[in-house]
């Protein structure tokens, strides 16, 4: 079984949304259900449908929540001792030697990768061309839109 790595901060996100799902919204959708079943004919009750499939969406997530978080690897990055260099949890700011632009990534496992929140997966072009580079070094990622060069600025680990 693949262990699949994840930061510490994206375990406890993922811990509690798996108690909401679990404590809140599945007492609220079976009750859902249950006020929709008293309505009668279940063949045209377009709520008891509506509540179903509710139900359904959220018991799969919960199944994939537990089998995430079952096999997860979780990696506190300021337990380690890298001595500056980038590697998997590191937040790192990186300027465009292009356009001088400063843009701030935290390498994060494939389950709580978002860019919008700056947070890039490991296995991305972009994270694989940072890891084992410290700050001052070049990297090189090749982008659907043409190589770009970055500068390491600085690495952090919280």
């Amino acid at each position: 079984m693949n262990r699949v790595p994840i930061t510490k901060e994206g375990s406890e996100q993922l811990k509690e949304e798996l108690k909401r799902l679990k404590k809140v919204e599945r007492p609220r959708i079976i009750e859902s259900v249950a006020e929709a079943r008293a309505h009668g004919d279940l063949k045209e009750n377009a709520e008891y449908h509506a509540a179903r499939e509710e139900q359904s969406f959220n018991e799969g997530r919960i199944a994939e929540l537990e089998a995430i978080l079952s096999t997860a690897e979780v990696i506190d990055v300021s337990a380690l001792n890298v001595d500056g260099k980038v590697v998997f949890g590191a937040t790192v700011v990186l300027e465009e030697e292009e356009s001088g632009d400063k843009v701030t990534y935290q390498i994060v496992g494939d389950v709580e990768a978002n860019i919008d929140e700056g947070k890039v997966s490991v296995s991305s072009p972009l994270a694989r061309a940072m890891i084992g580079k410290f700050e001052d070094d070049e990297v090189e990622v090749l982008a659907p839109g043409g190589n770009k060069i970055y500068f390491i600025d600085s690495v952090k680990y919280s």
